[in-house]
């Protein structure tokens, strides 16, 4: 078979894989629309979404309540996704994820913070908890690369321990500020953000993370040459002329920013950003410039469904969603774990 040959295959495989994926991520938002604790005819669904029906209850639930979970979980599920891919070509190590540097334990103690502390009270808690849970996450991340960068040059074992050590301090202090807390409600709301979910979603908080979306997949869509260099292994990449170390220090910034933005809206959701990079690079391969899009729409369609699944499997009672996909995707890890040869490269 000829390289040119090769080529068009691989643009055609890679074609009818977003057409897929696209159809996929449809048919699954028009399911969350339809379907919950009050199921809606799809009729009048799509009639509500086309703006031909009038005034009503169902209009409030499709247009109010569903669509912004619905393209909230889009968000969070795509930026996760690409955010994983990413991780796991700067450290060779298809078992990373998201939460690699510590930002979700960083995040959960902000939001933490102003659900059991009141602080920031007098503000709806809408915009208080993910102001929070931003400053927490940058914070977090900000004391990761002091760890890592103290004492000597900053290497990607040196940031993975001290990712893992602060996520365990956090941790230890997000479990000490809720055994403290005096009001018992004050605990389900903690358990239900630490365990990540999206019935917060609201229209007014949609800009933010779907912005920071857009903005940073087209910027790592970008970097995507070298992303694939690093792929031949740190010799190979700097004889090929990459700065792999400030690349890496730069990417994890911005990897980082992303993840604290999207943890702030939907809670600490895992394993998306480890399962998804995998069935991405079984369809299209592992060059990055194809498998950031793939990737970000499998991680958009899967916590769609993920999110569908959460409230309709126990109705009325709403699942948070990252219990759903902690059930799945360790399962997966333990899978990948046991497949992966000892000290193989990503």
């Amino acid at each position: 078979m000829s390289r040119k040959t090769s080529v068009a295959r691989g643009r055609l495989r890679h074609t009818l894989v977003v057409a897929v994926l696209t159809a996929l991520l449809a048919v699954a938002a028009v399911a969350g629309l339809v379907l919950g604790s009050v199921r809606i005819p799809v009729g009048q669904v799509l009639e509500i979404i086309t703006g031909g029906a009038g005034p009503g209850p169902y209009r409030t639930i499709v247009l109010d309540v569903r669509l912004p979970r619905v393209l909230l979980g889009a968000v969070v599920g795509a930026g996760l996704a690409v955010i994983g891919t990413v991780l796991q070509a700067l450290v060779r190590n298809r078992l990373a994820d998201p939460f690699l540097l510590g930002v979700s334990s960083g995040a959960s103690v902000g939001a933490v913070s102003v659900i059991v502390l009141g602080i920031g009270a007098g503000v709806a808690t809408t915009v208080t908890i993910p102001l929070a849970a931003f400053a927490g996450a940058l914070a977090s991340l900000v004391l990761v690369y002091g760890l890592a960068r103290g004492g000597g040059a900053m290497t990607t074992g040196r940031l993975i321990l001290a990712g893992v050590a602060v996520s365990y301090i956090l941790s230890a202090l997000t479990s000490l500020i809720m055994v403290t807390s005096a009001r018992a409600d004050h605990l389900q709301e903690v358990l239900y953000w630490t365990l990540g979910g999206l019935g917060s979603a609201r229209w007014g908080l949609l800009a933010l993370p779907a912005t920071v979306l857009a903005v940073g997949t087209a910027a790592l869509v970008t970097l995507a040459r070298p992303l694939d260099l690093l792929l031949v292994g740190e010799e190979g990449a700097t004889v090929l002329g990459l700065d792999t170390a400030r690349f890496r220090a730069a990417v994890f910034v911005l990897a980082s920013l992303l993840t604290a933005v999207l943890v702030a809206y939907s809670g600490a959701i895992g394993f998306v950003g480890l399962m998804v990079p995998h069935a991405a690079r079984m369809m299209v391969g592992a060059g990055h410039r194809r498998l950031l899009p793939v990737a970000a729409l499998g991680g958009a369609v899967f916590l769609v469904v993920a999110d569908l699944a959460a409230r309709t499997v126990a109705a009325p009672q709403d699942i948070p969603v990252g219990v759903l996909t902690a059930l799945t995707g360790g399962p997966f890890f333990l899978w990948m774990l046991r497949r992966r040869p000892e000290g193989a490269p990503a």
